[in-house]
């Protein structure tokens, strides 16, 4: 008998969506790798991007009646072709085969690339806004709607629609570390909301949903948008805006190849009354650069903001298998909100699995080998830093290089690396807490320590420095952030553009600094709010 592990490898499983691309939804699904000629097409309303903010985005303009075009560079892959891989699944579902990384490689960036967006290959982490940082727009970025009160009810309304919920399962045996070592330091330990429904618990999220559980905007909004004649052009990059006098006029799109390449021997222009920006927070200000969108003050790109994570490796005695079971279920914040003015952080776990891990994990030839034969025995934490608060926490820039092709350049400065110290800090402490035989900050100098007193002398000695230190983010926000004056932002707090009174940025990259928590719940709710303005906007009930 197979194992449900091999019973979703195998798609012994349906796969409605699917099937409704092969039949009912044919006609409306343009594949960029099998374009064949120029296409001119119009509508009321063109998407780029097709995650979070996108999906949420085009749910509620088709309830509308409004007619909508979704564009996506990534291609479309649903549940039949989620092998549960990590050869196959990151060329097929990240950016750049997940190896996209800062201009001086400092930092690795994971997003998604594919009809979903990062939505398909998260973690499922779902956490609302906290109250600090709404305080903290209101009170630096003039945000003064976004209170607690305010988003209340579209966090609700995101979680009835995507069965966002507390995990009802026990942890698995990595999160249960975590929460074990916070109840021994008198940390208070919190479950995490995941958006999933009927999910088999397998711990393969981050290479899409075999069988259908996660609630991405793959298998809820989409198809909702769809079944009201949505129309959607996969592997199709948004190459630039036509503009003239404060309105955009028309979208330039080139078809991708079946390698991610651009075919630029074929073009697709898209004509609409109005345009939504939503492909995330390097791919839209990329967009607006390649535009030459109007940017009177410099900010597109501006205030482009990661939670770097670094990263403390444990042994334990026991076989912790961090690669099977819901991801993530557990988290800290008793770190996140440090009254000395330091850079806070939230700890959490990720999956592990061989190939990323070897990836991230320090050190070369026959020691790297000896810690990858212990990978069953890893408990990793990871601290998720809190950038966008301080005066020397400005975040990075998304930049064009000489192919038109975003970079973000973000430099890690003395401020992340003294956050990142106390992360390490933090992390030995709850490893040992729970009976690690040693641990090991993720950094080419360090070494694996038995005793804790020893740990804290290494993390002290320690040089933090760009390409020394292992940094990774997943969560990118900012570079088109929101402001009532065009003096402090891109677009205007109902995610209007500024200049461009008929373009509209409903994505991560309206934020004005990072979050604290994982960014989707925050994206669902503004988005699902923004939508419904612009369905008032445009004249529909």
């Amino acid at each position: 008998m197979n194992t449900p592990l091999q019973t979703a490898r195998h798609n012994q499983l349906p796969d409605p969506i699917g099937e409704a691309f092969d039949g009912k939804w044919r006609d409306h699904h343009i594949d960029g790798a099998k374009l064949e000629k120029d296409l001119t097409l119009e509508a009321d309303v063109v998407i780029v991007g097709t995650g979070a903010g996108g999906g949420t985005t085009a749910e509620r303009l088709t309830q509308a009646g409004l007619s909508v075009i979704l564009l996506e560079e990534g291609a479309l892959n649903t549940s039949r072709d989620f092998q549960l891989e990590e050869r196959l699944s990151y060329p097929r579902l990240y950016q750049e085969s997940a190896g996209r990384k800062t201009m001086d490689h400092g930092v690795g960036i994971l997003q998604g690339r594919t009809v979903g967006g990062s939505t398909v290959v998260n973690w499922t982490t779902s956490i609302r806004t906290p109250d600090n940082t709404l305080a903290h727009w209101r009170e630096h970025h003039g945000l003064s709607g976004l209170t607690p009160e305010a988003m209340q009810p579209w966090f609700e309304r995101r979680e009835e629609r995507l069965s966002i919920a507390a995990w009802p399962t026990q942890p698995n045996r990595h999160n249960a570390l975590l929460r074990d070592g916070a109840y021994k330091l008198a940390l208070e330990p919190v479950t995490i909301h995941r958006n999933v429904k009927g999910c088999w618990n397998l711990g393969y999220c981050g290479m899409g949903c075999s069988t259908n559980a996660k609630q991405s905007m793959l298998v809820t909004t989409i198809p909702a948008a769809m079944d009201h004649g949505a129309r959607l052009l996969s592997r199709m990059r948004a190459e630039r805006l036509e503009h003239a006098n404060g309105r955009v006029s028309a979208l330039i799109a080139h078809p991708m190849d079946a390698f991610g390449q651009v075919r630029r021997d074929r073009t697709v222009r898209l004509q609409a009354k109005h345009f939504v920006l939503a492909g995330g927070a390097i791919g839209t200000p990329a967009l607006l650069l390649r535009s030459a969108a109007p940017d009177p003050h410099r900010h597109t790109g501006a205030r482009t903001f990661l939670h770097p994570v670094v990263l403390s490796a444990a042994l334990m005695p026991e076989p912790v298998e961090a690669f099977t079971g819901a991801p993530q279920s557990i988290y800290i914040d008793e770190y996140l909100w440090p009254k000395d003015g330091s850079m806070g952080f939230k700890l959490e776990v990720p999956p592990i699995h061989p190939l990323i891990a070897s990836v991230v994990m320090s050190d070369f030839g026959e020691a790297h080998r000896h810690y990858m034969r212990q990978m069953n025995h890893w408990y990793v934490a990871i601290a998720l830093l809190r950038d966008g608060f301080h005066e020397q926490s400005q975040g990075g820039r998304v930049v064009l290089d000489g192919h038109g092709d975003p970079q973000l350049d973000y430099p890690l400065t003395d401020y992340v690396w003294a956050g990142a110290r106390k992360a390490f800090h933090a992390m030995a402490d709850l490893q040992y807490a729970v009976g690690a035989k040693t641990v090991l900050p993720i950094h080419l100098d360090a070494k694996a320590t038995t005793r804790v007193a020893d740990a804290h002398a290494q993390i002290d000695a320690l040089k933090l420095a760009t390409r020394r230190t292992k940094v990774v983010s997943a969560h990118v926000m900012g570079g088109a952030a929101m402001s009532p004056d065009e003096k402090g932002g891109v677009v205007r707090p109902d995610g209007v553009h500024h200049q461009l009174e008929n373009l509209s940025v409903h994505d991560g990259s309206i934020l004005p600094t990072s979050l604290g928590a994982n960014p989707q719940l925050t994206i669902y709710g503004l988005t699902a709010m923004l939508s419904e303005q612009l369905v008032k906007r445009l004249g529909k009930a």
